[in-house]
Parts: C-alpha cells; sequence; structure tokens
C-alpha cells in the first residue's frame, strides 16, 4: 500500500498544516484543528474506518479541544497580569542613568544596567549627566535631571 494513500499518514500531514499555519495566524484556534487531526490520525493508524466517522472525530475532537482548552491556554501563554507590568516597570521607575549623549529637542539616549535608552527630558540633559528614570513607554524612558 502506498503510504501517502494510508488515511493516518493523510490526516498527520493535514495536522502538521495546520500546526505550522497557526504559526503564522496566531489566534489559538487553528492549532486545535490540528491537534483534532492527529487525534484522528492516531485513530486511523490502530482501526480501519469509515471517512464520515473520520471527519465525526476530527470534528469533535477538534471543537472539544477549543471549547474546553483555549481560554486556559490563551489565559496561560498571552495574558500578562497587571502584577507581572508593575513589577517590570519598579525595575525602572526611580533608578539613575547616565546619558551617553547630549539631549537635542527634548530627546536622547541613556545608559541603564548595561543597556543603552532612547529616553526624553523636558530640560536639557548633556553627556555623561545623571538622570533618574520616571516613566517607560515602550522602549522609550522619560527622566529628570539628578539635582
Amino acid at each position: 500500500m502506498d503510504i501517502l494513500s494510508d488515511p493516518a499518514v493523510i490526516w498527520f500531514l493535514v495536522g502538521l498544516g495546520l500546526l505550522l499555519l497557526e504559526l503564522v495566524l496566531p489566534g489559538l484556534v487553528i492549532l486545535f484543528f490540528g491537534a483534532g487531526a492527529w487525534v484522528t490520525a492516531l485513530v486511523c493508524a490502530f482501526t480501519n474506518i469509515d471517512l464520515n466517522v473520520q471527519i465525526l472525530i476530527f470534528l469533535v475532537a477538534s471543537l472539544l479541544g477549543l471549547v474546553l482548552l483555549r481560554k486556559y491556554l490563551k489565559a496561560r501563554f498571552f495574558n500578562r497580569s497587571n502584577k507581572e507590568i508593575d513589577d517590570q516597570l519598579e525595575e525602572f521607575i526611580g533608578r539613575k542613568g547616565q546619558a551617553i549623549d547630549d539631549f537635542k529637542d527634548g530627546a536622547g539616549r541613556i545608559e541603564f544596567k548595561g543597556t543603552r535608552w532612547s529616553a526624553t527630558c523636558s530640560e536639557p540633559v548633556s553627556k555623561g549627566e545623571w538622570v533618574i528614570i520616571r516613566s517607560k513607554d515602550s522602549l522609550t524612558l522619560t527622566v529628570e535631571k539628578t539635582s
């Protein structure tokens, strides 16, 4: 028997394609259909079942996984709690950094923890001056000169 005509191999390849598609189109939906195809491939590997039953197994496994696990996996891997965000901000706020160039039009760069960051300041800052970090917006820090 030709290996590519084996239903277990076909379902496995369909599942692999769907799982790879999830990497391109993230949303944690296609993943469950890929898993459903693999469940169907596993059943086909051990039993000889009709195509209608294969499709039924695929749909039931996919939809059950989607309904029962999507919310849990999404919360586990994609949601960051406010506490985690606050902890990350605490690493920056109130800490000192050093200007690595003169700020022009309120913008410049500072060094903090061995890393160079874009920064803004409402007052002029010269190279080598120490600044205090007041806030962080993405990759830009808002600083003020130390007294």
